[in-house]
């Protein structure tokens, strides 16, 4: 991934208005699980490609301390080359004394190969910098987004699982509502009342039941009462009178 690339996927994450994406959501906590999952993958991926760009930068910055510190070290070979030239040239000898020139001169020549090395890679350096600094900085806001969202799906869920119990408790208000319990009360009292008088009338129908048994009885008494006065009236006797006191 491109620094570019890098730069803009943070910025538009970043950038993202949580809440206008939740109201166009028709399922706003599935809706945030992935969102959560994508913040979390860009932000491996941003991780990842900023530790490689951090990577690069330190290598300059060694590239550069190393330049620079090749550039002092020459410059240091040049001066002890031509004051060695200049010891064999008061001396009299000319010959070694063009030689340690010509290293010294040679050693001036790196000097400033690697200072211009390091002079080339100071911009770079500083603007590679400036993006590691801006990455950086991205990546916080990916993380305090992503913070964000983990609050904001936390929260969802947590609602709309009390939506959900709300919800069942008002039906079971609106069920209780549409009984009427004073009716189905009254229903329980007739059929008590049936089942009393179903008992009633069975003692009833036992009672009437006796009767008309004892009745029988009685008619039995009364027929041989009569059949035994006619015997005795058939006999010659009187009749039997019935007198008060008996």
């Amino acid at each position: 991934m491109s620094k570019q690339s890098i730069l803009g996927r943070i910025g538009q994450l970043v950038r993202a208005n949580i809440n206008a994406l939740i109201d166009s959501a028709e399922d706003p906590q599935l809706m945030l699980d992935q969102l959560v999952r994508d913040y979390t993958n860009s932000i491996a991926e941003a991780e990842s490609a900023i530790a490689e760009t951090i990577g690069n930068l330190r290598l300059m910055e060694q590239d550069y301390k190393e330049d620079v510190d090749a550039a002092a070290d020459w410059g240091r070979k040049a001066l002890a080359a031509s004051a060695k030239g200049d010891e064999l040239r008061t001396a009299g000898n000319v010959t070694d004394a063009d030689k340690f020139d010509n290293l010294a001169k040679i050693a001036l020549g790196k000097q400033v190969s690697a200072e211009n090395e390091a002079k080339n890679a100071e911009p770079v350096i500083t603007s590679q910098t400036q993006v590691v600094d801006q990455l950086k900085k991205g990546l916080d806001g990916m993380r305090g987004k992503l913070s964000e969202l983990t609050a904001k799906r936390d929260e969802l869920v947590a609602r709309s699982k009390t939506a959900d119990a709300q919800q069942q408790v008002q039906e079971a208000v609106k069920s209780i509502d549409l009984l009427d319990p004073t009716s189905e009360i009254s229903r329980f009292e007739d059929k008590i009342r049936r089942e009393e008088a179903k008992v009633l009338g069975a003692q009833e129908l036992a009672a009437s039941t006796l009767d008309a048994q004892f009745e029988s009885l009685e008619d039995l008494d009364k027929q041989a009462e009569v059949d035994a006065r006619l015997a005795a009236l058939k006999a010659g006797g009187a009749p039997k009178a019935v007198t008060s006191g008996e």
